[in-house]
């Protein structure tokens, strides 16, 4: 069956316990439909000192939920693991679509990469001298950025925990939502310098 079907038969029959499976089934379930993501951003575009992460963060989890959902899952079309191997049993209730890649994993680390980026690089705000300046993410940016990777990596393991989805699945759910989180950043980026560069003209009559 391959080793991806070892991997999930040994977590099956020598990780789950009766004390880790409720544990990790409601962490599996904070991920579900993206409700949680979805308010958390809400919350970000509400509150103005947060209204640009906010938007960052909704392009990030709305490309990622587009290219996973609608096109890649259909495209691949991946049996779930607990359809295709034998004696493998789910422990939540079981998904009917498609398997890759983690729609969970990728937009938890959607959320999660977009968050990273900005506090490692800053917050694009304006262009000055021809160049970006961008404000110094805070402490506390930087300890919720590290806290929500840390859950990504969690849930991903639990994706696999429960028996929905094979370790590739969840990489390239890892993979797809950072890369759409270094995506939102770039656009968020090349949108900044547009409209500065547009306002600069209007301030200097040449529009």
């Amino acid at each position: 069956m391959g080793w991806e079907a070892d991997v999930l038969l040994y977590l099956q029959d020598n990780i789950r316990s009766d004390i880790a499976d409720p544990v990790m089934s409601l962490i599996t379930h904070t991920g579900d439909k993206g409700i949680a993501y979805i308010a958390l951003i809400l919350i970000l575009l509400i509150i103005p000192k947060t209204r640009r992460i906010g938007i960052i963060t909704a392009i990030s989890i709305a490309v990622e939920s587009l290219l996973a959902n609608v096109f890649i899952k259909n495209i691949v079309a991946r049996p779930r693991p607990f359809d295709a191997i034998e004696g493998l049993d789910a422990i939540v209730k079981k998904p009917t679509d498609y398997s890759f890649p983690s729609g969970h994993t990728g937009a938890a680390f959607a959320l999660a990469g977009a968050l990273l980026f900005i506090a490692i690089l800053g917050l694009p705000v304006a262009v000055k001298a021809g160049k970006i300046a961008r404000q110094k993410a805070s402490t506390t940016l930087k300890l919720f950025a590290s806290f929500m990777m840390i859950y990504s990596v969690i849930l991903a393991f639990t994706r696999m925990y429960v028996g929905v989805h094979y370790p590739t699945d969840v990489m390239g759910g890892l993979l797809l939502g950072t890369g759409t989180g270094i995506l939102a950043y770039l656009i968020y980026h090349l949108a900044v310098r547009k409209i500065s560069e547009r306002k600069a003209k209007i301030t200097s009559g040449e529009a």
